[in-house]
Order: C-alpha cells, then sequence, then structure tokens
C-alpha cells in the first residue's frame, strides 16, 4: 500500500430501524449490477422478507449492507450498540432482535495498530467474534461472520482455497485466523465469508486516499509487490445478502474478480479519475510497516461460483464507485 495508509473501518453514524419490504423493494431491486440481486423464485420462503441483524453497521462495509438489506427486516447496529466484548449484551441484543440471520462486519481492523494493541484485536476479532457466535447458539439463528485474505502468509502464487491451511503474519490475520477455527467448532453452521482490499463510499480506504494525494502531489509512491483483488463493499454487501438467502454455510471467497498489485490498483484510480499525478511503484522495504502483509492473497472464487454467484470485475467496480463519488 502506500506510506501512511491504514484500512479501517469508523463509527460515522447509529442507526437502528425496520424498513416495510414492500415499500423498499423497488429500492432493492437496483443494488446490484450482477446476480447476487434477489430474484424471483416458485419459493415463497426465498422471496419472503428475512430479518437480519447487523453488527457494525456504521463500518465501510456495514452502510452498504443496511442499503442492500433495505427491503427486509433489518436491525443496524454500530460499534456504540454493541460492544462485542460485553457478551451479555450482545445476547440480549440477538434475543430482542429474534433474526433470521445475524451479520457480523464489526471488527478491529487497524492492521498495524492490532500489532500494538493485540490484547484488544484479540477480544474484539476473536473473543467477540465468539461470544456473538455462542448467543446465535443459543437463540438457533445463524451467523454470517466476514474474515479476510490476511489469514494467508502469502507464500502461494496461485489463488487461494477455502481449504487452504491458515498461517496469518500479522497480529489482525491471527485474530481472524482464530476466530474462524472456534466459530466452527462453536457454531458449525456458521457461514465465514472471507474477502479482501476492501473500498466503498461510507468511509477511508484506498482509493479516497489515492485521490487526495493525486490532487495535492505531483508524484505519489506505492507498493507494487503485493497482490491481492480490491472489492467493492456495495458488490459485496448485495453478495451477502445472497448467501444469506441462499442458506450458505461453510467458508465462501467472495472478491471482485480479477486481480492487481497496489501500485496498479493505484494507477487505475488516477487515470480513471483524468488526474495527472505520476504514480511510482516501489518495493514493500521501501515502505516499512508495523504489520507485515502478504504479498499475494488472490482468493479462489470456486466457492462462490458453487452458490451460483458471480462478481464483477474490480475495474468495472472502481468505475461504478468512482461515478458514484465526489472527487
Amino acid at each position: 500500500m502506500i506510506s501512511g495508509l491504514s484500512v479501517f473501518s469508523v463509527a460515522l453514524w447509529l442507526k437502528t430501524y425496520r424498513r416495510d419490504a414492500e415499500i423498499a423493494e423497488k429500492k432493492h431491486s437496483n443494488t446490484s449490477p450482477f446476480s447476487a440481486s434477489r430474484r424471483k423464485t416458485s419459493d415463497p420462503g426465498y422471496n419472503a422478507a428475512m430479518r437480519v441483524t447487523v453488527l457494525g453497521a456504521s463500518g465501510l462495509l456495514g452502510q452498504d449492507l443496511v442499503q442492500a438489506l433495505s427491503g427486509e427486516q433489518l436491525t443496524a447496529l454500530s460499534v456504540e450498540d454493541a460492544d462485542l466484548r460485553d457478551a451479555p449484551r450482545i445476547g440480549q441484543l440477538v434475543r430482542d432482535s429474534q433474526p433470521d440471520w445475524i451479520i457480523l462486519a464489526a471488527a478491529y481492523t487497524d492492521v498495524d495498530c492490532c500489532e500494538s494493541n493485540r490484547e484488544l484485536a484479540f477480544a474484539v476479532n476473536c473473543e467477540g467474534a465468539i461470544h456473538v457466535a455462542q448467543a446465535a447458539r443459543e437463540a438457533g439463528r445463524r451467523l454470517l461472520f466476514l474474515s479476510t485474505d490476511y489469514v494467508f502468509d502469502g507464500s502461494k502464487r496461485s489463488p487461494y482455497e477455502t481449504g487452504d491451511p491458515r498461517n496469518p503474519i500479522s497480529v489482525y490475520g491471527e485474530t481472524k485466523a482464530r476466530a474462524e477455527e472456534r466459530l466452527l467448532a462453536v457454531l458449525p453452521e456458521v457461514c465465514i465469508v472471507r474477502t479482501s482490499w476492501l473500498f466503498g463510499r461510507g468511509g477511508k480506504c484506498f482509493p479516497a486516499t489515492i485521490l487526495q494525494l493525486a490532487r495535492t502531489r505531483p508524484e505519489i509512491s506505492v507498493v507494487n509487490d503485493q497482490r491481492g483483488s480490491p472489492t467493492y463493499t456495495h458488490d459485496l454487501a448485495s453478495v451477502l445478502v445472497e448467501l444469506c438467502r441462499k442458506q450458505a454455510k461453510g467458508i465462501v471467497h467472495a472478491t471482485n474478480s480479477g486481480d492487481c498489485t497496489w501500485y496498479e490498483f493505484a494507477k487505475e484510480i488516477v487515470a480513471s479519475a483524468g488526474l495527472s499525478a505520476k504514480v511510482r511503484a516501489v518495493t514493500t522495504a521501501e515502505f516499512p510497516r508495523p504489520a507485515r502483509r502478504p504479498a499475494y492473497s488472490v482468493l479462489s472464487p470456486a466457492s462462490l461460483h458453487g452458490y451460483g454467484i458471480r462478481m464483477p470485475e474490480w475495474k468495472d467496480a472502481l468505475r461504478r464507485y468512482l461515478g458514484r463519488s465526489i472527487y
């Protein structure tokens, strides 16, 4: 990535509400450019509104989840509403909302800060996830847990499959890897969705930072030896809703298709925005960070394709992000 950048979710707003399914259906039908929007089927249960509780609704992904779930019976909880470390509170929220699905999008995702705050990172990302899983088990509810490409060490040079061994090289990756293992033991029906390199309109993200730098500097330096798949939160949110409707379980990889380095991603951002700044390729060693990043963390889409879902290419997603953003 670039010097000084860390990707994290920021609690921007708080909103807990329920939407009427019939009123919001028109909005919901246009939220996705691909197969993950709701489809009419002969199964009335598939088309019925779901009851969904989102934990982390104020974050980068959470805000798009709220939009994608506008046609469902939604309880959207920010990190202020639901501290994952407070097991009794989490249990009460699940009992009160009585969801069909809980989507756990809340996490401590500042990868570099996790290195110096190991105890907090594990308390939120691992123990907190277990609190949610235990509440889901006791209430008989389904859980979808958001995980990361950082559970892998990056030593492969072909896309990671869902069954590849976990071997995290950062504290953040370790918290998610341990959470995955324990969740599968506590709640075997859990759906774990690994994703990567999130960007969206709801907060700080790589494209927003690159655009800001490219407007104010003639040249920016970006690492060219880390490869992954950028993922638009708008697209991912629609996929998560579809996975819930399909009663998904186990581990699923969900990213926009294609891959690139951070340097290639930055060049595409600058060019697509019509900016003149030069993007210079550098190595990770030239920009040391507290947390190590995988050199290669492309995730295989085979598990997602198994549910009949395909995501758009990342360049297409970037164009739509830029078209909806003010820069």
